[in-house]
């Protein structure tokens, strides 16, 4: 999407934990929004924020989706911030 989106994306402190949740492995939304005092429709849309962003994937198994990291945008973001700090020596 780019840098933007994605940058928007981790602003919000939910969307980081939402992340961290998934750093562990796959979990359905419902055991995502078991982890927050906010309702179902308001992780949802956390959920779908990060997927634009391309931080997260989904998955569909029967009639429950499950999310997982996808490190490669935040490999990315790394380099380029690596990049921008530049060279320490």
């Amino acid at each position: 999407m780019g840098l933007q989106h994605t940058l928007k994306a981790l602003s919000d402190p939910i969307r980081r934990e939402i992340l961290n949740l998934l750093k562990c492995g796959r979990m359905s939304a419902g055991d995502i929004a078991g982890h927050f005092d906010v309702t179902d429709a308001a992780i949802s849309r956390h959920l779908s924020v990060l997927k634009e962003a391309d931080l997260i994937r989904d998955k569909r198994e029967g009639k429950f989706i499950y999310y997982e990291l996808n490190a490669s945008v935040l490999e990315e973001i790394l380099l380029w911030i690596k990049d921008l700090k530049g060279d320490e020596r």
